[in-house]
């Protein structure tokens, strides 16, 4: 399999007043195709900061990101805005819809951005839609909808590029242990069945029920 996501030696320093703080320190990472991998640690082990390095939503201090094969630090910014855009879908504890706009909306907006063609945009809102389960939903707003279905509207927002990478931030940190757990199963087979790769930060514990590996970064280090 080839390798889709991976760091080395990657530092994130903060400069805090006089004071630096290192969200990570040396951190090597190697996620192949098609892998479901969850990654663990308490609050301010800079899981998050990873996952915005990985992103491009942050900049790493020293160290190299490789997304694809490709060193991330030679993007320019326009490369990064349509990398975030084209190639990668992002998945958030708080949902992060439009209010205004109804699920096929927020799922068709992806599309919108990157002036897919009006027949293109409606085929492919409607796959994503039906593929999580939300076909009769199309024309509700966030708030009619219950938190599971928000992030399931969400996740069809993540797939509607047929991106190759997601990265979810605590995407189950809202929703019941019962709904958490549909969420999960979802996860599970969208990367079984679409060769989606995926790498997730997560408090719940039942992700290790469905993840292919489970990391733990601590202070800033992954240990084994």
């Amino acid at each position: 399999m080839s390798i889709v996501i991976e760091t080395q030696d990657l530092w994130r320093i903060y400069q805090t007043g006089a004071q630096e703080v290192a969200a990570l320190r040396g951190v090597n990472l190697q996620i192949e195709r098609g892998r479901f991998v969850a990654l663990q640690g308490r609050s301010g082990s800079g899981k998050t900061t990873l996952l915005n390095c990985l992103g491009g939503l942050d900049q790493p201090t020293r160290g190299a990101v490789r997304i694809l094969g490709e060193e991330m630090k030679n993007w320019s910014d326009e490369q990064l805005t349509t990398w975030r855009r084209e190639k990668l879908g992002f998945v958030f504890q708080s949902f992060g819809l439009i209010a205004t706009l109804s699920a096929y909306e927020n799922v068709e907006f992806m599309l919108r951005l990157r002036r897919v063609a009006v027949t293109e945009r409606h085929r492919r809102t409607l796959a994503c839609l039906e593929r999580v389960g939300l076909s009769k939903w199309g024309h509700h707003r966030p708030d009619e909808m219950s938190g599971g279905q928000q992030q399931r509207v969400a996740i069809a927002r993540a797939l509607v590029n047929q991106s190759p990478i997601i990265l979810a931030d605590e995407p189950t940190g809202e929703l019941d242990s019962a709904t958490a757990v549909e969420i999960l199963q979802l996860f599970r087979q969208i990367v079984q069945e679409d060769h989606v790769t995926l790498l997730m930060v997560s408090h719940d514990r039942l992700v290790e029920q469905y993840a292919d590996e489970v990391l733990q970064l601590r202070d800033g280090q992954i240990v084994k």
